[in-house]
């Protein structure tokens, strides 16, 4: 046991597959989706459950046993989480290095924290702005990276269980994004949360949800996958990443909510306006208001001023459905691509930014999947595109689609959910929110003041596009 300012570690131990796997070994090769990810530091998810009958003495002895049983009969199913990320060294600045690859042996496992907190679960699980860094000791970190044999062994997937006693308890997962996506890690989620609430994975096998493995099935007629790897090889590489956050001490989080009735009216609006353009949808919609938000705010403080007026616009969409041949919806892997909307700042501080902001990101989506031919089109420059990004370029973490407020493990569904990984991605969160599945949750991390001045001109923002409405 040790402990930590408001955190006090009560166990940490190692959870690995229930009865073991057929195989010995396994070794899952990474595919072009999945090598841009190399890049990229390790997810941060939290999901937080209000439970006011939860003493010490019933999280010891009843949620927490049922969540580790729970979790190694999942592994068994999702067993690639308890392997790790093997990385081979470059020995010759002049060679490219073998190719990563996911593996896991016989005995690997996962690492599992059990702590509490003193720290007011009320406060945490709040929309309003929340100091970012009192959320950092709930996010687990991820095992020890290990030297041996002429590799580098990097784990993936850490698990953080953390009791705020007499209210609830908080679930936070860390996982490297090379293992899978937002899709696959859900659903890795929802089979967790089954099988704790229905004490065996009877529901979960009926539901046809079993984990996809094959990588070799992406077909790649262009040789991305070296193309990528030649790129990628030359710069970090997950041993070079800081494995757990820190600092942030200026920003706060918050969370926004858009209502069904707002975009509903707003989506009527737009049809009326503009009938010509090519997507509008919730999420265009969603996002561009947050987009002319940000750009506005910065404009107001002064974060405007300088050469560069290039602003961007980017997510990711599950191409699962859409390749050639398609994957399943289960497939456990990398399987997005970009669609990006950049802009002069001009377009989004003006009186009509909202609407160019819808039509910029609806051209993005649209251009992206108008044929089977352009999901991937232009991978090959996809890491140089990144570098030459605008600083000011934002992104979009989570989904609507995911719904992990559904998530129930046997105590209710979660109070509130976080992404901490938007702290320092330049990204927002978008999710289902918790009350109604047709509204939609916006979080933010921003720096204080500018949370505090984004709180009105997206109120402003909101007010005047509904407005238009009448």
């Amino acid at each position: 046991m040790s402990a930590g300012g408001d955190l006090t570690v009560l166990e940490h131990r190692q959870v690995s597959p229930a009865h073991g796997i057929s195989d010995a070994e396994k070794s899952f090769p990474l595919s072009f989706l999945d090598i841009p990810w190399l890049m990229f530091p390790p997810i941060h998810q939290l999901c937080f459950y209000e439970l006011p009958q939860c003493s010490k003495s019933h999280f010891i002895q009843t949620i927490v046993p049922n969540l580790k049983h729970s979790l190694s009969i999942t592994l068994q199913h999702f067993f690639p989480l308890a392997g790790n990320l093997i990385v081979f060294p470059c020995t010759d600045p002049n060679t490219i290095p073998r190719k990563p690859e996911i593996r896991y042996v016989e005995g690997d496992s996962v690492s599992v924290t059990i702590a509490e907190s003193t720290k007011d679960f009320d406060y945490l699980t709040g929309n309003q702005a929340r100091k970012a860094d009192e959320f950092y000791p709930l996010v687990p970190k991820l095992g020890s990276i290990t030297k041996e044999s002429g590799s580098i062994k990097v784990p993936l997937l850490a698990i953080q269980v953390t009791l705020f006693a007499g209210h609830g308890f908080c679930i936070g997962l860390t996982n490297h994004h090379t293992a899978c996506d937002g899709n696959a890690r859900v659903n890795f989620i929802k089979a967790w949360a089954s099988i704790s609430k229905f004490g065996n994975d009877e529901s979960f096998l009926a539901s046809g949800s079993l984990p996809f493995f094959d990588r070799t099935i992406i077909n790649d007629p262009n040789g991305l996958d070296a193309i990528l790897w030649s790129q990628v090889s030359k710069t970090r590489v997950p041993e070079n990443q800081p494995q757990h956050i820190s600092g942030n001490a200026d920003k706060v989080r918050a969370t926004f909510i858009m209502t069904l009735e707002e975009i509903n009216r707003i989506k009527k609006s737009i049809c009326a306006k503009a009938p010509t353009l090519t997507h509008v949808s919730t999420f265009t919609i969603v996002c561009a208001i947050a987009w002319t938000s940000l750009v506005k705010v910065r404009d107001a403080i002064g974060g405007n001023k300088d050469d560069d007026d290039r602003e961007l616009f980017g997510c990711a969409a599950d191409c699962r459905a859409r390749t050639d041949p398609p994957l399943p919806a289960t497939y456990f892997g990398n399987c997005i691509t970009g669609c990006v909307a950049p802009a002069k700042r001009d377009q989004l501080l003006g009186k009509e930014g909202f609407l160019n902001a819808v039509k910029l990101i609806g051209d993005g989506i649209h251009e992206r999947f108008k044929n089977k031919n352009s999901i991937f089109a232009g991978a090959e420059f996809w890491m140089q595109d990144i570098k030459s990004y605008p600083p000011t370029a934002i992104g979009v973490a989570g989904s609507p689609k995911f719904s992990l407020y559904d998530t129930d493990f046997g105590w209710g569904n979660p109070k509130k959910c976080e992404i901490v990984t938007i702290d320092y991605s330049g990204s927002i969160s978008l999710s289902s929110s918790r009350d109604s599945k047709e509204d939609i949750e916006i979080g933010l991390s921003l720096p204080k003041i500018q949370m505090d001045v984004f709180e009105t001109i997206f109120s402003n923002e909101l007010r005047s596009v509904l407005v238009e409405d009448q």
